[in-house]
């Protein structure tokens, strides 16, 4: 009950919303079923919210197991008091749990364990109540050569080191000193003497000053590269008269001999203990929001990569281009099987070029190809160029980002679906398919592989693999699949299935055909009711027994929808294709204990357009002719491009001359930005100006400001910040509650 007052307090939602939702998702229930087909239940939560609270609660849980293990540690040592217990009980962050715990954690000998050994522990108790008295008269008490003590000095040193460790275990002086690291302190970064040739990569970082406190993820990980690459040094550094005097007021409380001792054992166990360990959390805790962020932002691509606009079921031929070792290409029907594959070689001289001609014509003609996809790596432009001048009347052509199709060529997968093929034909057939289907292409690649990250291999993986995961999951239920025709890939990531249960279903139809229904489903070894209520609804059947079967309608609500169309005299399909007998549906009339007007809306919204695919509608694009490498390129030149990487200083993006421009922050548009996706988002065409070519490091500066000079009103930036309607944006913004 206390983590769903934590959790809701917290996430500004009511008790109910929490409670209802911790139990959807302990008894198995996923995200998306969750947010679309138990909205009654959870007062309408979206997927950002669910998420929020599965990862908040399991936090808590987490802490609980800790808090266990922290009592039955210090209880084991007799050491529990009853004030101990509820001082840890109350706790509310894993920090303050081990701040508590430091001091009675078992550890290998130190300064102070071996001070105490020696009996000086009353000695230490005695200068911390710093009274005014004879110190050297009481330290003479405590020389004893047998245990190692033999002058007066030698006494003040073990109680200075036991005093040293007693500040640096303080629950409040780490809380303090932690807080002022964080809000104070600085990243120092400086080249290794003698490698400045070697990591001129890292030339910003050679002198390097700025804030914890505001530096941006990349920088923070870009310098953290340069160390373990040991081409950089790199320092946390706090100003001492920052800290000591606040630490000082809670020890020092006089001015006298003993004071003088506690002081110097204060400094001593700053510079000797806490420091260093505050250095490292600081280091893990910058770390970790530095993950977060770069995790951000790589979600947020892959998302709207994921989700980028189909080209859908079209007879086509892809082209994966090459100059010495020809340009691989094969025609794929309107569902992406293989009809033919062969190679051209349109770059090795006139003969090559006319028999490619003649082979790209006579492909078009026989398989009546309304597409060409053409991977935009090596040859790309050119290739481009040559299918352009051939003049194919009606036939779409398309650049392709084809990062990844090498790792899908190479795969289990791929090697799976085409065992008797090499990897060019598996790579060309996975550049044709992504035009087809993004979705259902990529989803067959690791993420990680797409060329849309920003320091992916360098944060934490398990973090970054379980964002991906919810990104993916996310994507495609939102889409749904056709259940008939989806590769095992993605039936896995539908909800309630698994790769386990994807090969099943697919081994299903191999045995006994197409699916007729839903409900066949059930009939799928080893997937069981559950599995079926989770999956059911976010899995098509086109043509399928039932007319909701291919649409985003449960089967668990058929029976509603039936009486809906029996109460109006008329057939479900009718009710499907006549927006006029859809008008006449009284809602209110169909409210019940488990059903109520959300997904009644839902349900109405569905009979509407069932099956509606949530992306954008297929554009065509083409890059400016003429411009095919960087030295083509003059500034001052606009020019067509797709973004293709969002990163936190700008957006990648790709104007056809085999390396992506670089719009940085400052020139995504005329008014001030803070974040790159309020702007734009990947694989979206936009209009760039050249602004800096350098041939020599392969770099170009693009800017998409407009020319419009007049001044622009000022505004509140909390203004200018678009609405953050995507998963991982929000997230982010809800995981902030959380520090």
């Amino acid at each position: 009950m206390l983590h769903e007052i934590i959790i809701s307090n917290e996430l500004s939602l009511t008790d109910r919303q929490v409670r209802t939702t911790i139990e959807l998702l302990d008894e198995g229930a996923t995200i998306p079923f969750i947010s679309r087909y138990r909205k009654e239940l959870t007062g309408s939560l979206d997927e950002v919210q669910i998420t929020a609270i599965r990862d908040r609660i399991q936090q808590l849980r987490d802490l609980d197991k800790r808090r266990e293990a922290v009592l039955k540690s210090i209880d084991d040592q007799g050491k529990l008091t009853p004030e101990l217990a509820q001082q840890i009980n109350a706790v509310g962050t894993m920090a303050a749990l081990e701040d508590i715990y430091l001091p009675y954690k078992p550890k290998r000998k130190t300064r102070a364990s071996m001070a105490r050994e020696k009996g000086l522990q009353p000695l230490a108790d005695f200068l911390l109540e710093q009274l005014a008295g004879d110190i050297e008269a009481k330290a003479e008490q405590y020389i004893n050569a047998e245990l190692g003590v033999n002058t007066v000095e030698e006494a003040f040193a073990g109680a200075r080191d036991i005093i040293a460790e007693t500040i640096a275990e303080d629950a409040e002086v780490r809380a303090g000193v932690r807080k002022l690291f964080l809000d104070k302190g600085h990243f120092v970064s400086r080249v290794v003497p003698g490698k400045e040739e070697q990591a001129l990569k890292y030339k910003d970082y050679f002198e390097w000053n700025e804030s914890l406190s505001s530096a941006p993820s990349h920088r923070v990980l870009a310098m953290r590269r340069g160390e373990k690459e040991e081409l950089l040094y790199l320092d946390i550094e706090v100003d001492e008269q920052e800290i000591l005097p606040r630490v000082e007021k809670i020890y020092i409380k006089g001015n006298n001999e003993a004071s003088k001792q506690v002081e110097l054992a204060l400094l001593d166990g700053y510079k000797r203990l806490l420091k260093p360990s505050m250095e490292t959390e600081v280091r893990v805790l910058t770390r970790q929001k530095a993950d977060e962020e770069a995790i951000k932002v790589f979600a947020d691509n892959v998302r709207q990569l994921l989700l980028a606009a189909p080209l859908g079921q079209k007879r086509l031929l892809a082209i994966d281009p090459g100059f010495r070792t020809g340009c691989k290409t094969v025609v794929l029907d309107a569902q992406g099987n293989l009809l033919e594959n062969t190679a051209i070689f349109p770059h090795t001289g006139a003969g090559g070029s006319i028999e490619a001609e003649k082979t790209v014509q006579h492909l078009v003609r026989k398989y009546d190809v309304e597409a060409i996809a053409i991977g935009n790596g090596t040859a790309g432009r050119e290739t481009e160029d040559f299918v352009r001048k051939l003049n194919l009347s009606g036939v779409t052509l398309v650049m392709v980002n084809e990062s990844g199709a090498s790792i899908y060529s190479a795969s289990e997968t791929a090697r799976e679906e085409f065992p008797d093929y090499d990897v060019t034909v598996r790579g060309a057939v996975s550049i044709g398919r992504r035009l087809m289907d993004p979705l259902a292409e990529l989803v067959k690649i690791d993420p990680k592989s797409i060329g849309v990250g920003q320091y992916q291999h360098d944060v934490d993986q398990n973090k970054l693999q379980s964002a991906l995961d919810d990104t993916v999951i996310s994507c495609v239920n939102a889409v749904g699949v056709e259940l008939n025709t989806a590769s095992k890939q993605i039936l896995a990531y539908i909800s309630g299935l698994g790769p386990s249960l994807a090969q099943q279903i697919v081994n299903y139809r191999k045995e006994n055909g197409p699916f007729g229904s839903r409900r066949e489903l059930k009939k799928v070894p080893r997937l069981g009711d559950k599995a079926f209520e989770q999956a059911a609804g976010f899995l098509r059947i086109r043509n399928g027994q039932h007319p909701l079967d291919s649409s985003a309608v449960h089967p668990e609500r058929y029976n509603l929808v039936e009486q809906m169309a029996k109460d109006l005299g008329v057939e479900v399909g009718e009710l499907m294709t006549d927006a006029q007998l859809r008008k006449r549906i009284d809602l209110k009339k169909y409210i019940s204990d488990e059903v109520g007007l959300p997904t009644l809306n839902d349900i109405l919204a569905e009979l509407a357009k069932p099956g509606l695919d949530p992306r954008e509608q297929f554009e065509a694009f083409s890059f400016t002719e003429g411009v095919n490498a960087i030295k083509d390129l003059k500034v001052g030149m606009k020019l067509p491009g797709i973004v293709t990487n969002i990163t936190n200083f700008g957006a990648f993006v790709d104007i056809g001359v085999h390396q992506d421009g670089l719009v940085h922050l400052s020139q995504l548009a005329n008014h001030f930005v803070s974040d790159p996706h309020e702007i734009v988002k990947v694989q979206q065409s936009v209009m760039v100006t050249v602004t800096e070519v350098d041939e020599q490091r392969n770099r170009i500066g693009l800017s998409m400001k407009t020319e419009d000079k007049a001044p622009r009103k000022r505004t509140d930036k909390r203004e200018q910040k678009a609405p953050e309607t995507d998963m991982a944006s929000k997230l982010a913004a809800l995981a902030s509650k959380f520090k």
